[in-house]
């Protein structure tokens, strides 16, 4: 298929391609989001979908990245069953006896979330010190990336299935590129930076769990959190790092469930619907810059977002369009 240069092709259809491909069409721009892989394959799939910063960096731009995506996502929540995105209170909690003291690079964060307060120690569950409250944007993922696919098409854009070899090979066929191809980047530019952080979850029917639950230190490879989504609770987790394995490991599956059990009794005897194993595309810092290509394409870097996808994705997607304005 013949494309005139004019357009934008934007790699990868996880949900930072395709929040970065609403942005542009959205913007006027002809949009094709090309993909090896469907929608409903990607890491964003499987993801939990809670809008928290996790293992992203630099946290200063992340932090603004995530606090404009909050905003957005706030908005889709009063449209539920169209965006998947919803309101719900939680607790994020840790071993520090100081919440306010941890040195995380969220300060920035803490006082941009509305509402956000420390919470009290009837507030938390058995061995954890410290934890904040929130009201926060959670995320059913196939649900909102399939209203992210419905918001391109309505704006002029499309999705294909297909296998870049090179940018190069982009840049032949659209004067714009915007390289969102997340762990892909490891072999369509050589970027050896980008690794998998593996993480398993299960999901189980629930028992009547309503409000989100995280305990879950920065970089720490064993993690408990419950998320109430629609199609059930998502219990995690893990954060292996260059683990490329997309099997279920089920003594993993075992400890995720007793892990959360300790926190969430009622989980313990919760029927188990699915295994999931998604790989996050974690970089010391996140690539979001431009170049040209050899061809004289622009070409928009936009990959290495750890486990903050969509926690990011709207304030990395209007930072594309300033850089596609600015070229």
């Amino acid at each position: 298929m013949t494309l005139n240069t004019d357009d934008v092709w934007v790699i990868g259809a996880g949900v930072i391609g395709l929040t970065s491909a609403v942005a542009l069409a959205e913007d006027g721009h002809r949009v094709r989001v090309v993909s090896r892989d469907a929608v409903a394959a990607t890491t964003s799939a499987v993801a939990g979908g809670l809008c928290w910063p996790y293992r992203i960096r630099p946290y200063e731009r992340a932090v603004r990245w995530a606090v404009r995506s909050f905003e957005v996502l706030a908005e889709l929540a009063g449209r539920p069953q169209e965006t998947g995105a919803r309101m719900v209170t939680g607790t994020m909690a840790g071993a520090s006896t100081d919440p306010g003291a941890a040195d995380d690079g969220l300060a920035a964060w803490y006082d941009a979330v509305p509402g956000l307060r420390h919470a009290a120690a009837d507030e938390l569950p058995e061995g954890c010190a410290s934890g904040w409250r929130a009201r926060t944007p959670l995320v059913d993922m196939p649900a909102h990336l399939r209203y992210l696919e419905r918001r391109l098409a309505a704006a002029g854009g499309v999705v294909v299935r297909r296998e870049l070899r090179s940018l190069d090979e982009a840049g032949r066929a659209a004067a714009v590129v915007v390289n969102c191809s997340g762990l892909g980047a490891r072999s369509l530019v050589a970027d050896r930076e980008v690794h998998p952080v593996q993480g398993q979850l299960v999901i189980v029917d629930n028992p009547g769990v309503r409000e989100w639950f995280v305990a879950a230190d920065q970089g720490a490879e064993q993690t408990a959190y419950a998320l109430p989504q629609p199609y059930g609770l998502v219990l995690g987790g893990t954060a292996w790092e260059d683990a490329w394995s997309r099997e279920p490991d089920p003594e993993v599956a075992d400890a995720i469930v007793a892990r959360c059990a300790r926190y969430v009794p009622e989980v313990a005897r919760a029927r188990v619907l699915a295994h999931r194993v998604g790989l996050r595309p974690a970089r010391s810092s996140v690539r979001l810059e431009a170049e040209r290509l050899p061809g004289g394409a622009l070409c928009v870097h936009n990959y290495g977002h750890g486990g903050a996808g969509v926690t990011v994705a709207w304030g990395c997607a209007e930072e594309v369009v300033r850089l596609v304005r600015d070229a």
